[in-house]
């Protein structure tokens, strides 16, 4: 019995013994590292055995173990932003792994609305550009690297000063007043103004969501909206430095073709002669001049510097940057110039398993000089109208006067008097708890803010710019101040005068919301709620003082000051506050993630709202169909990789207006008389209206996104967006009381706009891995801007003047584009008496040589006392816009350029200052003389005629193309890098603006609306876009 025992329990070892050899057998240990593009260990990537339990991650060096159950087993590699890999284990022990960067892969994660998708998922028009896209441009503003980049998104210059500002509009012009996009900086509410404190080396990527579905923001959504992620680092990463440079200079683009002072003289007197009949010169050989132009245009240098470092540790990541840049003016140089400092923490931390914090602070200090621009009176319109045959000092040694004219002043003089400077400091943040519940639901709770803080100083000394001058502010050329009559035969004197002004704001918005994603076999539903409050409050305090010691920028302080008494100097300030209360929903189901469709439900009250009409649901629904993955296509297809169409609709809401537009307010100016005494008091300034609404726009967008042989993507969307109850202030009659001094008209609901158009997208990038590749992007948008209806019993809404003085040019009228122009038509020119005499339309005051205007009416007769015989002739509104990039690369060299195209635009040439002694532009040379019979100028005169009034002869053609950036560099070979323990240094030479081809006559077609929406298209003297030639390098390590 013992021996028994005994041999069992050898038989119960032996048999485990065997089936634990045989499962060793079958079990495989593989391990290996995990490297990215640049041949680093990854942390962090996700190893699986599919079909299996196995999985593993990589430690801080990219290197990982796994149990396999055979040799035959699949490992899958994965990481976010990265291509998966499936590879077979066939019997290996070491496996490594270079993963490659996700293209546009159809799994790519894109932002959108309070969470992420990938391509193939999305149902709305949304567009992602990538940041290094933006960064290559080596453009101070990220609006302006935006250009061209994007079907459907026109970005205008309003000025092209360091610092100045753009109009960024998605789909058209469609309201009153802001028609800019919402823009997010890392869910944090960004000012477009503000976008010059923003690195353009900082950005990460730029998502464009173009069509209802981002309506899930709710205000200003109808505008579109830009979603900016900056840079972050990554969990476990070893750090990585990156510092970059450029130095450039920058010139005009194009100078005007002006008059030199031979020929100024020559049609001076041809003028002068004809009104007077005397000539104004005596001698007309006056050589070429002063060169105005030459004397404010100069060459201005610009550089930048950033570093930065990314990476993290086993719970947490890291991205923290700082940038320089600094600009000088190509017109004023110094006193026109923009400086800025950035810096940029990006933090996530992993607290637990189920709960992240992500910290964003983004620090911007700016200082910005401005000269006075884009207006009359502005440096530019100066330097075009002052007078060739004047130096620009004279013989007392003082500045020339330019005496002939009141409104034209020495440029020179302008500038050296022009002390504008702003500071800005400004602090954008993010805090964001993330709790992760299970795999399925998710929990963000987050507080954005962003804190300005803007001073604004302007010194204005004595100045004296000649006798009559409007710019005056001395009574001599000794500079003596005015005496102003305080009492009766009390006088004091009305020095230099400083204006100091402090302004903060601040952006606050809680935001709360739930994720929920849950896939059950073919099924895929996806949620979000969530809640958001917004409040932006504001508030300044200002003052001007006089008598500044000296008349000297060193004293220009407020403190400083020496007005008796303090008489004459005065203080102000302001104080707002708006709030924003929203709640929203979003439900997405998917089958097989074939068959997609979502819907959007967001509530908004707006504190710009009376109690009547407060609140605003906004709902959108929208579908997608992936046709390629239906079993039928991908069988028969080969081509065609992907293919899916998709459509949206939704209504969006807008409430950028004034806030408490809806109350009557007593900012009037009330001054009574009360028995015989002169009494201040109040009276009413706005109009009441308690039924003032939201402006609504609603959208329907159809489109398709294909992609051949893994390679060639395209996308088509048409759209239609309609904007009805238009937020604006028409005049009305004055029997309501708001027409006394200090008084405006109510704003209203009235008037709806429609825009529609086509946009198309092509994209070619070849295999980036090899050493060389070609990569391609076209972008297309045609559109079409028609105002529907006006407010009742007005037949148009009044826009921007022509000229000093002049009639209303452009308008809002029902049948037409916002904004368009509206003037006489001409016909060519009277070549003599007979003509006049004989013309079946009568022309008052027409003299041969003079501008034939065309009979609208048909009544036999030019009507210049009314609107009869005008006509539509044109509008600031691109029909056809496109843009391209193109890149080629070779081994280490590479090539890129950028261009941009907008057709079928006009522009009104609105800075010529019709009198006799201002300088014109060279074409007058070929005006009609009695030699020149066939010229298509009218005469030049001094005496009466309506050559000068608003017609087609203002109106040019807008259209141009432009070489936005040209850009050759080297990378060098990594066996020259690793020598001094870098990873990647390239050298690069680019230029921005190199050249552009235009049939306009001014400085530069790429014009804005820098006086609101109806001002679009005039050109007053525009400061051009700068054409910079740069050189930099990149150094990571």
């Amino acid at each position: 019995m013992c021996i028994y025992k005994k041999l069992k329990r050898v038989s119960i070892t032996f048999s485990l013994l065997l089936i634990s050899n045989i499962f060793l057998a079958q079990s495989i240990s593989v391990n290996g590292t995990i490297t990215d593009e640049y041949n680093e260990g990854m942390p962090g990537v996700t190893i699986k055995e599919i079909n299996g339990k196995a999985t593993s991650t990589t430690d801080l060096e990219g290197f990982y173990k796994i149990q396999v159950q055979s040799d035959a087993s699949e490992l899958e590699f994965s990481f976010i932003g990265y291509k998966k890999q499936v590879i077979l284990v066939g019997g290996r022990n070491n496996i490594d792994v270079n993963l490659k960067v996700l293209s546009k892969a159809l799994d790519e994660v894109v932002v959108v609305g309070y969470g992420k998708s990938s391509i193939k998922e999305l149902t709305g028009a949304t567009v992602q550009v990538k940041g290094e896209n933006v960064e290559r441009l080596n453009i101070p503003r990220m609006d302006q690297a935006l250009q061209g980049q994007v079907s459907g998104v026109t970005i205008n210059t309003n000025s092209g000063s360091p610092g100045g500002s753009s109009s960024i509009r998605i789909r058209g012009l469609s309201t009153f007043g802001d028609n800019d996009p919402l823009i997010l900086v890392d869910g944090v509410v960004y000012d477009s103004e503000g976008l010059n404190a923003l690195n353009p080396g900082d950005i990460e990527s730029i998502n464009v969501l173009k069509d209802a579905t981002a309506g899930i923001y709710g205000v200003r959504a109808a505008n579109g909206v830009i979603i900016i992620e900056t840079k972050k680092g990554r969990v476990g990463a070893k750090p990585k430095f990156e510092v970059g440079s450029y130095y450039g200079v920058q010139q005009t683009a194009n100078k005007l073709d002006l008059l030199n002072a031979a020929e100024y003289a020559l049609i001076k007197n041809e003028m002068f002669i004809r009104g007077t009949g005397q000539p104004l010169f005596n001698n007309t050989a006056l050589n070429v001049g002063t060169n105005w132009q030459d004397s404010i245009f100069g060459n201005a240098p610009v550089e930048s510097f950033n570093m930065s470092v990314t990476g993290g540790t086993k719970n947490s990541s890291y991205s923290i940057g700082g940038n320089y840049f600094a600009q000088d003016g190509i017109v004023g140089g110094s006193k026109s110039s923009f400086d800025r400092y950035n810096a940029r923490v990006n933090l996530v931390n992993t607290l637990s398993d189920k709960l992240n914090l992500s910290t964003v602070f983004l620090f911007t200090h700016e200082k910005r000089k401005a000269l006075p621009e884009n207006g009359i009176g502005s440096v530019l319109y100066n330097t075009i109208n002052a007078f060739p045959n004047r130096p620009i000092i004279g013989p007392d040694g003082n500045y020339e006067y330019l005496v002939e004219v009141s409104d034209i002043i020495n440029p020179v003089a302008q500038i050296e008097n022009t002390h504008n400077e702003a500071l800005v400091n400004k602090l954008v943040g993010k805090q964001e708890f993330s709790y992760k519940f299970n795999e399925n639901l998710t929990f963000n709770n987050r507080l954005n803010y962003n804190y300005a803080s803007v001073d604004n100083k302007s010194f204005s000394p004595l100045a004296w710019y000649g006798p009559g001058k409007y710019a005056n502010s001395a009574i001599n050329a000794d500079l003596d101040p005015v005496m102003v009559e305080i009492a009766d035969s009390v006088f004091i004197e009305r020095g230099a005068s400083v204006y100091e002004q402090r302004a903060t704001y601040l952006d606050l918005n809680f935001e709360s919301y739930f994720n929920y994603n849950k896939k059950i076999d073919d099924h895929n539903i996806k949620g979000t709620l969530g809640t958001s409050i917004f409040r932006r409050k504001g508030d300044a305090l200002n003052g001007t003082a006089f008598n500044i010691p000296n008349n000297s920028i060193d004293y220009a302080d407020i403190s400083a000051n020496m007005a008796q008494n303090g008489y004459l100097n005065n203080t102000g300030s302001f104080e707002f506050e708006e709030r924003l209360l929203s709640t929203f929903l979003r439900g997405e189901y998917s089958y097989q993630y074939k068959y997609i469709i979502s819907g959007i439900l967001r509530r908004d009250g707006s504190s710009k709202f009376g109690p009547n009409n407060r609140y605003g649901i906004f709902p959108t629904i929208s579908a997608a169909w992936v046709a390629s993955e239906e079993d039928y296509f991908s069988e028969n297809n080969e081509s065609i990789n992907f293919l899916k169409f998709r459509a949206s609709y939704g209504v969006s809401g807008n409430d950028q207006i004034a806030n408490f537009a809806y109350r009557a307010l007593l900012n009037g100016e009330g001054v009574y008389v009360f028995d015989d005494i002169i009494t201040p008091g109040v009276a009413i300034g706005t109009a009441a209206n308690p039924d003032l609404k939201w402006e609504t726009t609603a959208q329907f967008n159809v489109g398709m996104d294909v992609r051949f042989y893994d390679k060639i993507d395209f996308t088509a969307n048409y759209f239609v967006k309609n904007t009805k109850d238009l937020l604006f202030s028409p005049d009305v009659s004055a029997i309501i009381g708001s027409y006394g001094p200090g008084g405006y008209p109510p704003i209203i609901n009235a008037g709806d706009v429609s825009n529609r158009g086509l946009e198309l997208e092509l994209a070619y990038a070849s295999d980036v891995s090899k050493p060389m590749g070609v990569n391609f992007n076209l972008n297309f948008t045609y559109l079409e801007n028609e105002v529907k209806s006006v407010p009742e019993g007005i037949d148009y809404i009044p826009g921007a003047a022509f000229g000093v003085g002049g009639n209303i040019a452009t308008r809002f009228e029902v049948g037409y584009p916002i904004g368009y122009f509206f003037g006489y038509e001409t016909n060519g020119i009277f070549q003599n008496q007979e003509q006049i005499d004989n013309a079946e339309v009568r022309q008052q005051g027409a003299e041969v040589g003079d501008l034939i205007f065309v009979d609208q009416n048909g009544d036999g007769i030019i009507n210049f006392s009314d609107d009869s015989d005008k006509k539509m002739l044109g509008s600031p509104i691109p029909k056809f816009t496109i843009g391209t990039v193109f890149g080629f690369r070779y081994h280490g060299f590479d090539f890129s350029t950028n261009l941009y195209a907008a057709m079928g635009q006009k522009i009104i040439r609105n800075f010529e200052r019709q009198q006799p002694f201002a300088n014109q532009l060279g074409y007058v040379l070929d005006r009609w003389t009695v030699d020149n019979p066939d010229a298509e100028v009218p005469r030049v005169t001094t005496s009466p005629n309506r050559n000068g009034v608003f017609s087609d002869f203002y109106v040019e053609d807008g259209s141009f193309l432009r070489i936005r950036n040209m850009q050759i560099g080297y990378i060098l070979p990594k066996k020259w890098t690793e020598k001094f323990r870098s990873d990647y240094v390239r050298f690069y030479l680019s230029a921005n603006n190199l050249f552009t081809l235009t049939n306009y006559m001014g400085f530069d077609p790429d014009i804005g609306a820098s006086e609101g929406t109806l001002s679009g298209g005039l050109d007053y003297g525009f400061y051009p876009q700068a054409r910079t030639i740069m050189c930099g390098v990149n150094i990571k390590f």
